[in-house]
């Protein structure tokens, strides 16, 4: 039976009880995602910036040993109330500060160079497998964790590598820190007597270190863990929210219309609760953590001081060495507390990083999860002929219900096809040429010469000067202004010639009848050899429609032509017709198990 709706794509829903368990990535699968990057075509460069970081990060520990030896140094000065050694003390730190600011300003520039390469190349990655083979669209039919891909590959790819590089340097630094100042503290600690006993205890503040920060990483991976999930969940739905907000933009002359503005306004405050909620309990997360941190953070300077204090009191130390004794203990503590002190930004990373990963992965299972799955899905292959063949195909819904089945077809090079039938087929039917939509079974073997030109219902046009929307996919080089105006006077659109140079957003600009005739120009102007049109007049009335269709085929004598229309009256500026008739019986591809194709894995 024929519809007279306009064609859509509905997404199916995926049948109860199959959905996907979440599962949380190990670091092994966030490597195989990150870590190609050291080992990418310009991996010399790549590798010799990570080891100037890492020498940069070196001397960066090496300054801290040189200030902690001088603070031992200055407070000695200032104990013997010696002015000549005071200056001296303020020389040698003229010079440090110099060294540190020069060695600062150097590793940022590398470290930010590093991170910014990072992104681009993993953002290369990810949009190139997106935007290939059509599972952009693809993808929106599937199951899985992939909502918002845009946002994951613009936001969630910057967070991911700025934090991971950022996280690195910190780790090696807490590292070489932590191994260079345990022999100093150890060192300059001396020795005490355990009270009540003959018991002496070299280095004593040293396990009194690990003993603080021990209990202090605890404590604050306790407090912590929390922030973890709340962080994961706060990025999602601020991701919602934006994406609801480019939505409404995006239609905002169909809003308009339909006076939808009431509807918007609550949709989007619906998201912004879900985002409040969600920031709420990351704030309660917080409020643990911090709490925590700010007493372990102020007790720290202290803690060291109070310890030691008996001994310099004993004249067992001189004042500069208790100094040194304390800086050295918060250096080594600090070290020891760097899993504590960076649990927020590793939540933050680590959440970024699993959104990233998981639309990588939902990717590859749509790649190869439906035949592994289910031994079938639609083959594209080309013909070596010049003609486009269709072998026993049978078309199915993402969910495995079949839609049409056993249909074998051949439109030879020149012929004009016209399409009828349910919508829900034909337009599936459209995809299945176009190689966007795989499931089901059989094979559809493509012209091996000549180009294609498939005109949906409402053709792409790219924001930017009205030369570029006409010539889209191509150039506009590749075309002359003669060529651009001709093409526009046939299609009825000999008013807009004049403003092929400027630039608007067309698809708000023109009505849909004048973006149609703008997808017929482009047509006449790229001269396919193969013009597959998908419900492509459906915004023309009859008499319209027959004469764009006829100046098609006059300017086109030689392209073949598949015409899918629901508007009655093509047949005779066609050569035949093909109906496709949604399978009466319901039933599932894939030995009837209700499987999403698309997911399973």
């Amino acid at each position: 039976m024929q519809s007279k709706s306009p064609p859509s794509t509905p997404q199916e829903p995926v049948p109860a009880g199959l959905a996907r368990r979440a599962r949380r990535p190990a670091l092994r699968d966030l490597w195989h995602l990150f870590g190609p990057y050291w080992s990418c075509e310009r991996k010399d460069k790549v590798r010799g910036a990570t080891l100037l970081l890492l020498l940069l990060t070196l001397a960066q520990v090496g300054l801290a040993v040189w200030t902690n030896y001088w603070n031992r140094a200055l407070f000695d000065a200032l104990e013997l109330r010696s002015a000549r050694e005071v200056l001296v003390q303020v020389a040698v730190f003229a010079l440090i500060f110099a060294l540190s600011i020069a060695v600062t300003a150097v590793h940022l520039m590398v470290k930010r160079w590093l991170q910014l390469d990072w992104r681009a190349w993993l953002t290369e990655r990810l949009v190139g497998r997106w935007l290939e083979d059509g599972r952009h669209f693809s993808l929106q039919f599937s199951e899985g964790r992939h909502d918002n891909p845009d946002q994951r590959i613009a936001e969630d790819i910057r967070i991911a590598t700025e934090s991971a590089v950022a996280l690195a340097h910190t780790l090696v630094f807490s590292i070489l820190t932590l191994a260079v100042f345990i022999d100093i503290l150890w060192t300059v600690s001396g020795s005490i007597v355990v009270p009540g006993t003959h018991i002496q205890v070299p280095g004593y503040l040293v396990p009194l270190a690990f003993l603080y920060a021990g209990i202090g990483s605890v404590l604050g991976w306790t407090f912590g863990r929390p922030l973890m999930r709340t962080t994961n969940d706060l990025q999602t739905a601020e991701a919602t929210f934006r994406f609801g907000l480019s939505r409404a933009r995006e239609h905002t002359e169909a809003i308009a219309l339909m006076h939808g503005e009431p509807l918007e306004r609550e949709w989007s405050a619906r998201r912004f609760r879900q985002v409040a909620r969600d920031w709420n309990r990351q704030s309660w997360a917080y409020l643990g953590l911090v709490s925590f941190s700010t007493g372990y953070g102020t007790l720290l300077p202290v803690f060291p001081i109070l310890v030691a204090a008996p001994q310099y009191i004993a004249g067992a130390m001189t004042l500069g060495v208790l100094m040194q004794a304390a800086q050295a203990f918060q250096r080594l503590t600090s070290a020891l507390s760097w899993p504590v002190d960076s649990i927020g930004e590793i939540a933050r990373c680590r959440a970024s990083a699993e959104r990233v990963l998981s639309l990588y992965e939902d990717m590859q299972r749509l790649d190869g999860a439906t035949h592994a799955e289910t031994g079938t899905r639609i083959e594209i292959d080309r013909s070596g002929n010049d003609h486009l063949g269709i072998e026993n195909l049978c078309i199915a819904g993402p969910s495995g219900r079949v839609l049409l089945e056993g249909f074998d077809a051949t439109v030879r090079r020149g012929e004009r096809v016209l399409v009828t039938g349910d919508s829900a087929v034909t337009t599936r039917f459209f995809k299945v040429i176009a190689g966007v939509w795989p499931w089901g079974s059989g094979r559809v073997w493509l012209p091996d010469h000549g180009t294609a030109l498939f005109l949906p219902q409402r053709p792409l046009l790219p924001e930017g000067p009205l030369r570029e929307a006409l010539c889209y996919p191509r150039s506009p080089g590749s075309f002359t202004d003669d060529e651009a105006r001709r093409v526009l006077d046939q299609v009825g659109l000999g008013w807009l010639v004049p403003r092929l140079d400027d630039a608007d957003n067309w698809e708000q600009a023109l009505p849909l009848q004048a973006q149609q005739r703008l997808g017929f120009a482009r047509a006449l102007l790229q001269r396919p050899d193969w013009l597959f049109m998908e419900n492509a007049t459906n915004a023309f009335g009859p008499e319209s429609e027959r004469q764009i269709l006829e100046v098609l085929q006059r300017e086109l004598p030689r392209a073949a032509m598949l015409t899918i229309s629901l508007h009655p009256g093509l047949d005779a500026l066609h050569d035949r017709t093909l109906e496709l008739s949604l399978a009466r019986e319901t039933k599932f591809l894939f030995d009837g198990r209700r499987t999403n194709g698309a997911a399973a894995h």
